[in-house]
């Protein structure tokens, strides 16, 4: 388990971390989430001991990482997938880890089958692409059976077949009882894959819940309809909803259900030909409750 108190980080005159609080619980992969510079690395890093805390605390297992007798036994994390010397090869840099943390050398050779490297062991890392970097990574997260992980954008360079193995990797160490960090900024994946959400902005907690709970609260339900009559039908819902064009035959509407919206194009003689409540997803909910923390903003978003 991963214990967060009152965490709080300053470089210089930016405060970086914010006096945040969280846990990782055991048996749950938890999505760590935030816009660019919201805290997200300097928070992994104090966690792992990269970086010392101004003020609060960060423990695995009851213990500060630093404090750990044999760190990679109590938790396995990828911050840093380019973190390996190019002129080793894949099995010398993960047999270094397991000699230095007292882990047995058959581990070595258990890991890098798991990932899917074993072919390529005696490989020099420097020769690896970033999908095989990122592979190598998540080995030697793996390497220490820990029961607490931890992974950094864990998909950046996997193709299809790496995005859907690491998220069954994940969940089925979330199955055995680990507990699991990741963060991503693959909203998609994210939503696929984690049971619990820590989101933070400009270094402050603003949401701590799960899943389910996240996206019904903090996104708003839509409805597609799609008519010949788009703009006669626009013209009859803005009064009482919030409605965009997606073609010229299609509308998004917000703040009407579908019954409302139907009633009101039957009585003004509107033909439909679809009419169908949209899913909420977490990436609409997201991007609604941390629009006021996002860091930083493309010109063109910023001069709506």
């Amino acid at each position: 388990m991963i214990e967060v108190r009152g965490l709080t980080k300053r470089y210089g005159e930016v405060l970086a971390v914010d006096d945040l609080t969280f846990a990782v619980r055991p048996g749950e992969v938890t999505g760590f989430l935030g816009p660019n510079g919201a805290g997200k690395s300097t928070t992994l890093r104090m966690i792992l001991g990269l970086d010392a805390a101004g003020s609060g605390t960060a423990t695995v297992g009851g213990r500060p990482y630093t404090e750990q007798p044999a760190p990679l036994r109590a938790i396995g994390a990828l911050l840093d997938p380019g973190a390996v010397l190019p002129s080793r090869t894949a099995y010398h840099h993960l047999l270094a880890l397991a000699v230095s943390n007292g882990i047995r050398r058959s581990r070595v050779t258990e890991v890098l089958a798991e990932v899917g490297l074993e072919k390529v062991s005696r490989r020099r890392a420097g020769t690896f692409s970033l999908g095989m970097r990122q592979r190598l990574g998540i080995a030697a997260a793996l390497l220490g059976d820990a029961p607490v992980l931890v992974f950094d954008e864990p998909l950046n360079g996997l193709d299809p077949e790496g995005i859907v193995w690491i998220r069954t990797l994940m969940r089925k160490a979330a199955a055995e009882g680990r507990a699991v960090l990741m963060s991503s900024h693959l909203m998609s994946e994210m939503e696929l894959t984690a049971d619990h959400l820590i989101v933070i902005g400009r270094g402050r907690l603003i949401a701590d819940t799960t899943m389910k709970d996240f996206i019904e609260a903090h996104s708003e339900r839509e409805v597609l309809v799609r008519t010949p009559q788009a703009e006669a039908l626009r013209r009859m819902l803005t009064t009482a909803a919030h409605v965009r064009a997606e073609d010229g035959n299609t509308l998004v509407v917000t703040g009407l259900e579908s019954a409302e919206i139907g009633a009101l194009a039957g009585a003004g003689g509107v033909e439909l030909h679809e009419l169908s409540p949209r899913q909420p997803s977490l990436e609409q909910a997201f991007m609604d409750l941390t629009r006021d923390a996002v860091e930083y903003r493309a010109e063109k978003e910023t001069s709506r």
